[in-house]
């Protein structure tokens, strides 16, 4: 098995009777990681059922509690001992909140859930097992994950997790950053052996987001105008949303652009980073930017520029660490991403100490103090003072 960061948490909430409720994209790892909760349960009084499968929806789908109760013993559960359930990709299951409410009231039963939308796991979990779940949220491997995917010690890791550029440590893993951005996060595509297979897997990938997710998800009939939305999202990832300009080039609608990318954004297709400011009102009177939710599925929906892509994987990464926003002063000039409100990041391909001097100058207008250059590539000069990309997890 190889570790996700994210398992120390699922691991520790394994024991509460809380029902653990693991979210993200399709394909992110959710069922492995369910299938690893299961193997620490100690006894055999447990269950996992794929709900992509037509005979285990059947089980949920009774007419009456007491039937789905049937069913799962003849699966081999025994109520009157604790038990462990998981059940894998609920949203396909409409009915199945209700039946987690009823059995976790009546039996002392462990539930394990993932699902593919956070829209329909937050809202339907807040409206019937309040107080009774805990939402994780799964994204593809960060770049230490990568590393351990490929037979990296992860002690060796750590000591230059957000650490300013070390030659040595780009040296080592250059390459295998460059693979990263490359292609992505997702675990099949990483374990992939040819560039052909990952690119395969990209593409299944975008095609079962779109046939799968969103077909289930949404009241659209799914046409041409989502996918050309897509491409035309990963053409323009960092970009603020303007949905009327977005309409106009798509011939649709600006309502059907916000929704549209709302259900991409709750499907976790993409990332909305809000603008940073003290004041609420003046947040909302600045326009959102968004990013493709992976490099590879950016690089295999559009051809952007080396620089689009970097500033995409960088939001990704920055994301797994906390709250990411972007700055904008009075005048327009911009900071790419604040971490947590409280560290500002600039992303440069290839940094200098002009930019550095421009962060500076730029961070003085909040009342931010920490800062720092994130770079690509190795700098011509012996400048340092920055974070190399590789080394934010």
């Amino acid at each position: 098995m190889h570790f996700r960061s994210i398992y120390t948490a699922l691991e520790a909430h394994l024991s509460k009777r809380q029902v653990t409720v693991i979210t993200g994209m399709r394909r992110v790892g959710k069922s492995t990681a369910v299938k690893h909760l299961l193997s620490l349960v100690p006894h055999t009084n447990k269950l996992y059922l794929d709900l992509e499968k037509a005979n285990n929806r059947f089980i949920l789908n009774q007419s009456s509690y007491t039937d789905i109760e049937i069913n799962l013993q003849v699966e081999g559960i025994n109520f009157n001992e604790p038990a462990v359930i998981a059940l894998d990709e609920i949203q396909l299951v409409p009915n199945s909140t209700s039946v987690i409410k009823y059995l976790y009231d009546t039996y002392p039963v462990k539930f394990i859930v993932t699902g593919s939308s956070s829209f329909y796991l937050r809202n339907h979990f807040t409206e019937s097992l309040a107080g009774r779940k805990t939402i994780f949220e799964m994204a593809p491997l960060s770049f230490a994950e990568y590393l351990i995917f490929n037979e990296v010690e992860p002690t060796r890791l750590q000591p230059f997790a957000l650490q300013a550029y070390q030659p040595a440590f780009y040296d080592r893993y250059q390459a295998h950053y460059e693979r990263y951005l490359q292609f992505g996060g997702f675990p099949e595509v990483v374990l992939s052996e040819t560039d052909k297979d990952k690119e395969q897997y990209l593409d299944d990938i975008i095609n079962a987001h779109i046939e799968l997710d969103i077909r289930l998800l949404s009241d659209f009939s799914v046409s041409d105008d989502l996918y050309k939305l897509m491409r035309l999202l990963a053409n323009r990832t960092g970009s603020k949303v303007d949905y009327s300009k977005i309409g106009a080039l798509l011939g649709i609608s600006r309502h059907k652009v916000k929704d549209y990318l709302s259900l991409l954004n709750y499907t976790y297709f993409v990332k909305i980073v809000e603008a940073f400011t003290a004041n609420a009102d003046r947040a909302i009177a600045y326009q959102s930017k968004f990013y493709l939710s992976d490099s590879g599925l950016l690089n295999r929906l559009a051809q952007v520029s080396s620089g689009a892509v970097f500033e995409t994987a960088i939001a990704n990464q920055l994301a797994n660490l906390g709250t990411v926003q972007y700055y904008q002063n009075r005048s327009g000039a911009e900071i790419d991403f604040i971490l947590n409100g409280k560290k500002a990041f600039e992303v440069k391909e290839t940094p200098t100490e002009q930019d550095a001097a421009v962060l500076k100058h730029r961070v003085k207008s909040t009342a931010i103090t920490e800062y720092a250059l994130i770079g690509r590539h190795r700098p011509s000069s012996d400048f340092r003072q920055f974070i190399w990309g590789g080394a934010i997890y």
